[in-house]
């Protein structure tokens, strides 16, 4: 069983009980990169150059994004790595946190490099309802996983681990980390901040594998505990999945209070809601939003292989495929 506490005869890398694992490590040895190979001197002179818009835009972005990835860590090193018993999952979560506090490090060079207020910066998330509300939402279900005392052998301590998945994973990787970056990456749209974007584009690449990861780790628990394939936990998965585009909807309207060229929240929130539906179907559950891709030149190495209906099927074979394409 992939949940559990480790015993000695799970520490060992052969043979693999679950070799999506290791192939998702291999690749993200393969992808490792460091920030200051960018080079952020052209960088600089677009931001001094941008609209008031603009500026906020990224700065706002940048506030949520700092603090983001160290809450990723300590969910994965407190409430994910210590309730799995696989030696290949263990090997991949150390990477997917080195990555975690590799992204901090590109976000606080960032911040080194242009003309910004950094503690201003720091209180953001803090003083900002909307960006408060998004940290509430992921620290509901992460205090279980990290703060209190979880019988992961249960049923209800395994839907706690299934929960902080989603809202870590699914939510904040897989929704909420996706919008940011596309309002990043729409700067070079306009050729704008092009190194800037070549760093967030290794951070996708880097995002891309931690989402396959977490979702694979979801269904493979569900797989091997068909209890908890229930209709009510689906539609609490769901749930989860809808409230977290509610937060981030609140959010792209205080990232962009009157818009930017070719930009503004209706724009963003229609492709979280697109985005959304794609993890919904990734986990086997039907779309929620049914909306168009606003941004189709959002298409790359993204998303994940074939879907399986948990809540409807059972006993499916499936696999990682880490040239999988999407977006």
């Amino acid at each position: 069983m992939l949940v559990g506490k480790a015993s000695p005869e799970d520490y060992n890398l052969h043979p693999a009980q679950y070799p999506w694992a290791r192939e998702l490590y291999d690749q993200a040895i393969a992808n490792t990169w460091y920030p200051h190979e960018i080079p952020l001197k052209e960088d600089l002179e677009d931001f001094e150059n941008m609209t008031e818009e603009e500026r906020h835009a990224v700065k706002f972005i940048m506030a949520f994004f700092n603090p983001a990835e160290l809450i990723v860590n300590r969910s994965l090193a407190l409430g994910v790595y210590p309730y799995l018993k696989s030696a290949e999952c263990h090997l991949y979560l150390v990477k997917q946190m080195w990555e975690e506090a590799n992204h901090c490090v590109a976000f606080e060079y960032v911040l080194e490099t242009f003309p910004f207020d950094r503690e201003t910066i720091y209180n953001v998330h803090m003083e900002t309802p909307s960006m408060k509300a998004k940290e509430d939402f992921i620290n509901k279900y992460m205090i279980r996983m990290t703060e209190t005392n979880l019988d992961i052998e249960t049923p209800e301590g395994k839907k706690d681990f299934i929960r902080n998945l989603v809202a870590t994973n699914v939510v904040m990787e897989g929704v909420w980390f996706y919008s940011g970056f596309m309002v990043m990456l729409s700067f070079r749209q306009r050729n704008k901040l092009r190194n800037f974007a070549s760093m967030i584009n290794w951070v996708l690449r880097d995002e891309s594998l931690h989402l396959k990861f977490g979702i694979n780790l979801i269904l493979s628990v569900l797989e091997e505990n068909q209890e908890l394939l229930t209709e009510d936990f689906a539609k609490e998965i769901r749930d989860i999945i809808i409230e977290g585009v509610d937060r981030e909807v609140a959010y792209n309207k205080d990232l962009f209070p009157k818009g930017i060229l070719g930009l503004n929240a209706d724009y963003v929130n229609q492709y979280v809601q697109h985005i959304a539906d794609r993890r919904l179907e990734e986990l086997g559950l039907e779309p929620h939003y049914n909306v168009t891709n606003p941004a189709k030149w959002m298409s790359t190495a993204t998303d994940v292989y074939e879907l399986v209906n948990f809540f409807e099927q059972q006993n499916t074979n499936y696999e990682v495929n880490a040239n999988a394409s999407g977006e």
